[in-house]
């Protein structure tokens, strides 16, 4: 049986959703970091393989600056409307240039 591919923006936005919400809960900034680098890495792999290798490494290096700006973000508008706020930026993004082509 086939397994159903998630689209990259999905995966991506819920990295970083989920890295988040996992290092609040737990009160283990690492297992967050884990499942961040999780997502992030099996989004890269899809990125790669529907948009190219030049592509991808943009939109991975978005996701990464997505991650470190949504710290002074939460400062003036509150953790999680930042982390929404970038999550939905990534994943706009990653549909733009990868996932509508597939």
């Amino acid at each position: 049986m086939a397994m159903a591919k998630i689209p990259g923006a999905v995966v991506a936005a819920s990295g970083l959703v989920g890295g988040y919400g996992v290092a609040r809960w737990t009160k283990k900034r690492q297992l967050g970091g884990v499942a961040l680098a999780a997502a992030g890495t099996v989004a890269a792999r899809q990125w790669q393989r529907q948009a190219g290798t030049g592509k991808a490494a943009a939109l991975t290096g978005l996701y990464t600056a997505a991650f470190a700006g949504s710290h002074p973000l939460a400062k003036k508008v509150g953790a999680w409307p930042a982390v929404f706020t970038v999550a939905g930026a990534v994943a706009v993004t990653s549909w733009l240039v990868a996932d509508r082509k597939a």
